[in-house]
Formats: structure tokens, C-alpha cells, sequence
């Protein structure tokens, strides 16, 4: 029997390129939402050349586009911005990462589309939104993280703020992006009506920042680079070990004392200086040397052998290289195998939303460029076939 899918019957425009808005997309066609992904013709999205590449396809582009079709369209063309909006017409929802006033100035926005399709829900992804002074500045994931708060925080107090390694700002903008796509199709399902939804890349980095907004705030302080540590909790740091190095990290008086107690210091808690968490944050310095001391006199698997047994927070620094073999990683299944016509079979990270009734379904690879150009304009716009060798004949597809 085939297994259902959440968001089956859900059709998705995808205008979007680069990071944000095809990892959004990514997890709509996951679990089941038709997404047909617009792309320029000859060069199609910009991904398609990020590193890193096999036989000239990009593993970025592969592993971002995976259950979507592609149709590729010269949208500065008349006829181009005709098919578009045609394909607009058929749509639930169009999401774009354009900047702001792109998609206005190709006549594709918001406004012109709800024209041709009243309950049609928009969602634009951009680096600082559709309003504010920050509107037209341009915006890639480093540049987020910079202006969100996220680089400042990053890194030790002596050294230069650094970016966190990933495009997190990117993906979480993205998972933002989702979330308000699927709370505006429930209150279509209510009302019958659609909507505009601008997130910002800043928007989503500046509402992570956890407890750093209100320590300014509230305690009026500037909060800084710390490094590994917690800015209200310790000992909450990264150690060296004989071998490695290992994350431990007590967050509360009894986590605490049980890390004392495999120490063999059951009695550090007695001590005023460590009596209690605002106490041990005062005198983490000389704190984090007493537990220095001791995981360098162990291996990595030595101390979490210990620590998981008493249920303290611990982790051993893991490379990717090490995650690949992971077998937590395995049993959730998060790196699916998909195979490509081109570079044959491929490995990327699967998806992390685990629904028991309607689990994602990431097993179709990403398309070609423009592979499916003939078959959308055919099934879905119903050109005939000279039509559409007329499209390719003036390059608007």
C-alpha cells in the first residue's frame, strides 16, 4: 500500500535559489508537496556551480533540490512572464528569495498575482525583508550572521569574532519560511483565503539569540564571546582529553554533583565557590582547570562511558567524517542514498521531521535543468508540442 504524504495535493512555484529558500522548498517536497523550481535558462540557479562538484555536478545543488521538478524560463521575456504567471494560476503557494523589488520589477509579484489567482499565498525570503533602511541591502549567509548578532557572540573573548561554520542563518531562515507557509494554509483551510509572508534573514537570526537580548535588557549588560562555555552555567565547556576533546556540560546543582561524584570529588558542591551555579560561573576559571585535570587523565570514550551512566550531559567532538559512520545517524535515517544519472549514487543528510503517519519521503533525486520543462508545459499549461519548440527556437525556455 503506498504510504501517505502530509502535504500531498499541495503545489507549490518555487522561484528561489542559492540556500534559504530551496531548503524551505526541500522540506515541503519531503513530504509530498508538488514543487516545480524555476530556473533560468543555460545557467539555471546559481548552486548548480557551488562546490562541491563531481563530473560537473554541484553536490550543494543536488542535495538542496531533491523532490522538486524544473522548468527553466527567461522570465525578462514576455512570454516568459506569461507561462509564469500561468503556472501561478495552478499554484497554492509561490515562494521567492529574490531582493526585494525584483520579482515587483519582473511583474511577478504579490499584488499582479493575486490578481490571476485571489487565494494564491505568497512567501518572500530575503536578507533584511521587505521594509526598514536595511530593504535593498544585499545579504548572503555571512552577512546574517554579522548583522544578526550571531558573529559577535562567536568565539573566544582574546580573538576575532568568527561565523558559526555553516550557513545556519540560511537554513533557519528557511525553516522559518515553513512554518509560516504551513500556518497560512491552515488558515486558508479556515477562510478560504491566502496571504503575503516576508521573512527576513536578520528577523530569524536576531529572534535566536536566546538569553543575549535580555541580558542587555534586563541587566543592562553587553553580552560577549565566551567561547564554549555558557553564559549562566558551568562547568559547561569543551575539555581536552587523552585522545580528543569532550563537551560536558551541568546545567543545574544535581547535574553537578554527579559530575563530582565520577570525578571522585563528591564534595567540590560543599565548597562555597561551587555551591551553586552563580557561584561556579564566579569561579569557572579555577572550576573548568579542577575538570581539566581530570578528563585529560581519560580517553573520550572513557569519560562518556562514565557520564551517559549517570545521565550527565556529554559529547565527544564528532568530524563529518565520523558522522557519516554514525550509527545514531543510521537509525534515524539521516543520510539517504539517491542516484543520479550523472554522478551515479550520492549521499546527503536526510530529513529530520520524523512524522509516524506521514513520514518525509526524500527519495527522488534533484532534477536536471529544465528536465521537466516539455512535460510542465504539456500537462499542466497545455501547450502543444509546436508551441513549445517555438519557446525553445527564442530562448524563453
Amino acid at each position: 500500500m503506498k504510504q501517505q504524504k502530509a502535504l500531498e495535493g499541495l503545489k507549490i512555484l518555487d522561484f528561489t535559489r542559492v540556500y534559504s529558500g530551496p531548503y524551505c522548498t526541500m522540506l515541503l517536497a519531503d513530504l509530498g508537496a508538488e514543487v516545480i523550481k524555476i530556473e533560468a535558462p543555460k545557467k539555471g540557479d546559481d548552486t548548480r556551480m557551488f562546490a562541491p562538484i563531481r563530473q560537473g555536478e554541484s553536490g550543494y545543488f543536488l542535495y538542496l533540490n531533491r523532490c522538486k521538478k524544473s522548468i527553466t524560463l527567461d522570465l525578462k521575456q514576455k512570454k516568459g512572464k506569461e507561462i509564469a504567471k500561468g503556472l501561478s494560476q495552478w499554484a497554492d503557494i509561490v515562494i521567492e528569495n529574490f531582493s526585494p523589488g525584483t520579482m515587483e520589477r519582473l511583474g511577478l509579484d504579490y499584488e499582479t498575482i493575486k490578481k490571476i489567482n485571489p487565494e494564491i499565498i505568497y512567501a518572500s525570503i530575503s536578507g533584511f525583508g521587505q521594509t526598514g533602511p536595511y530593504r535593498n541591502k544585499a545579504a548572503y549567509d555571512a552577512v546574517a550572521q554579522a548583522m544578526g548578532g550571531w558573529t559577535a557572540l562567536t568565539g573566544f573573548p582574546d580573538t576575532t569574532p568568527v561565523r558559526i561554520g555553516p550557513a545556519i542563518s540560511d537554513a533557519a531562515t528557511g525553516v522559518h519560511a515553513m512554518a509560516a507557509i504551513l500556518a497560512a494554509v491552515i488558515y486558508k483551510q479556515k477562510t478560504g483565503k491566502g496571504q503575503y509572508i516576508d521573512i527576513a534573514m536578520m528577523d530569524t537570526v536576531f529572534s535566536m539569540l536566546e538569553n543575549a537580548v535580555p541580558i542587555k535588557t534586563l541587566m543592562n549588560e553587553n553580552p560577549s564571546r565566551i567561547g564554549n562555555s555558557n553564559p549562566s552555567s558551568a562547568p559547561y565547556n569543551l575539555y581536552p582529553t587523552k585522545d580528543s576533546h569532550i563537551v560536558i556540560a551541568t546545567a543545574n546543582d544535581v547535574l553537578f554533583q554527579k559530575l563530582s561524584a565520577v570525578m571522585g570529588q563528591p564534595n567540590l558542591i560543599l565548597q562555597e565557590r561551587f555551591s551553586t551555579n552563580p557561584n561556579r560561573k564566579a569561579h569557572e576559571k579555577e572550576l573548568n582547570q579542577i575538570i581539566e585535570s581530570w578528563t585529560r587523565q581519560h580517553t573520550n570514550e572513557e569519560i562518556e562511558q562514565m557520564l551517559d551512566a549517570v545521565k550527565v550531559p556529554v559529547a565527544s567532538l564528532k568530524t563529518v567524517a565520523q558522522l557519516v559512520d554514525d550509527p545514531q545517524i543510521a537509525n534515524r535515517n539521516m543520510l539517504i542514498t539517491l542516484e543520479h544519472p550523472v554522478v551515479g549514487n550520492v549521499q546527503f543528510p536526510g530529513n529530520p521531521l520524523k512524522l509516524q503517519q506521514t513520514p518525509p519521503q526524500p527519495n527522488q533525486r534533484a532534477p536536471l535543468l529544465g528536465e521537466h520543462t516539455d512535460e510542465i508545459l504539456k500537462n499542466i499549461l497545455h501547450y502543444s508540442h509546436e508551441e513549445i519548440q517555438h519557446f525553445k527556437k527564442n530562448q524563453i525556455i
